[in-house]
C-alpha cells in the first residue's frame, strides 16, 4: 500500500482532519469541536483520540501513515514543534505540540502556522496551480499570509515571515491595530476592517444610500452586507469597497515587487465577495507594480476553501520526510 498523510487544521471552533494521498487528494475527512477550556489542555489529547479512532475505523495501521502535518494559530517554533500566543485556543504559554502529539499517536508530527499551511495547500492543489512561488493572503477576522518560495515556506528568522496583515497602508490617520501599530492592512481589508471603514466614512459621505443609513442608525454592518450592497450598486457601499480594494491592491503591489511570485492567492471569508473585490484589487496592483511583475504575477481567488489547511498541513510531511 502507498503510504498516506494526515493533515490537521486547528481552529478556535473546530479541528479539521484529513487522510490525504501523496498526490494531495483527500480520501477521508472529519472534524471535532475544539475544547479550549482549562487553558487548551484538552486539545492535543482530543486530537490524538479522534485520529487513533478514525485510523482504526479505516483499518489503517501506523505503518500505513508517513506522518502528521498540523496547522495552528499562534507563533510557531517550527524546529521545536512548539506554539505560543494562540489566544483563540487559550495557548498563552509555550505548548510542546509536536512532542505531545507524537507521544500519543506514535507518528512523526510537523507543525506550522495555519496561514502558512493554507498557503501550501493553495500552492500545491489550489489556485497556485502547483507553482513553486506563491503568496497566499487570507482575509478573515484578521489578515494573514503565507509566502512560498521555491516550494518552501518563508518563515523568517523568528517565524514572523508572511505577516502581510501588518504591512502599513495608511501612513496618516490610520486605524489602530491590535499589534500596536496603526494603518495596518488588517485594519482595512479584514472583515473587521471593512466594518471599520464603513463606520468611519458614513458620517461624512454624501451618498444617498440605504447601507449608509443602516450604519448611522444601528452602527452595525458586516463585511458581507457591504459587498452585497455594492453588488446592488449602493453608492456608499461602492465607496467603501473602493477604499478597501485600493488598500489591498496597494499592499499586494509591494509583495509583487519584492517577490514576483507566479500567483498571489486571496482567500478567507472576505474573498467570497468575488470579482467585485478582485477586479479593483487587480487594477490597483497593476498601477503600482514594475512592468515585468504586472505581466508575470497574477492575482486569483482561492479555490480550496476549508480544505486548504488540511491539504497544506499534509504537504508538510512530504517536504520533511
Amino acid at each position: 500500500m502507498v503510504k498516506k498523510l494526515i493533515g490537521i487544521d486547528v481552529g478556535g471552533t473546530s479541528v479539521k482532519f484529513a487522510v490525504v494521498s501523496t498526490k494531495g487528494e483527500i480520501e477521508e475527512k472529519w472534524s471535532i469541536k475544539t475544547n479550549i477550556s482549562d487553558a487548551g489542555s484538552h486539545i492535543v489529547g482530543d486530537i490524538a483520540y479522534s485520529l487513533n479512532e478514525k485510523l482504526a475505523e479505516l483499518k489503517l495501521s501506523k505503518s500505513d501513515i508517513t506522518g502528521i502535518g498540523m496547522g495552528t494559530p499562534g507563533s510557531i517554533n517550527y524546529t521545536d514543534g512548539t506554539v505560543v500566543n494562540a489566544f483563540n485556543l487559550n495557548w498563552t504559554t509555550v505548548q510542546p505540540i509536536s512532542k505531545s502529539l507524537q507521544a500519543l499517536t506514535g507518528l512523526p508530527v510537523f507543525l506550522d502556522n495555519d496561514a502558512n499551511v493554507a498557503a501550501l495547500g493553495e500552492a500545491w492543489k489550489g489556485a497556485g496551480g502547483g507553482e513553486p512561488d506563491v503568496v497566499f493572503v487570507t482575509l478573515g477576522t484578521g489578515v494573514g499570509g503565507g509566502v512560498i518560495a521555491n516550494n518552501r515556506i518563508v518563515r523568517g528568522v523568528a517565524g514572523a515571515g508572511g505577516e502581510i496583515g501588518h504591512v502599513t497602508v495608511a501612513r496618516e490617520n490610520g486605524f489602530a491595530c491590535t499589534c500596536g501599530k496603526s494603518g495596518c492592512l488588517e485594519t482595512i481589508a479584514s472583515a473587521t476592517g471593512v466594518m471599520h471603514v464603513a463606520r468611519h466614512k458614513a458620517p461624512t459621505s454624501k451618498a444617498n444610500s440605504k447601507l449608509r443609513d443602516d450604519v448611522l442608525l444601528n452602527n452595525r454592518v458586516s463585511a458581507k452586507d457591504v459587498f452585497d450592497a455594492a453588488k446592488g450598486y449602493d453608492p456608499f457601499a461602492e465607496e467603501v469597497v473602493a477604499y478597501v480594494s485600493s488598500a489591498l491592491g496597494f499592499a499586494l503591489s509591494h509583495i509583487g515587487n519584492i517577490l514576483n511570485p507566479a500567483c498571489i492567492v486571496i482567500g478567507g471569508g472576505v474573498s467570497a465577495a468575488g470579482d467585485i473585490l478582485l477586479d479593483p484589487v487587480r487594477d490597483e496592483f497593476e498601477k503600482n507594480v514594475f512592468s515585468t511583475v504586472k505581466h508575470s504575477t497574477k492575482i486569483s481567488l482561492a479555490t480550496l476553501g476549508n480544505d486548504a489547511g488540511m491539504i497544506g498541513a499534509a504537504s508538510l510531511v512530504l517536504t520533511e520526510v
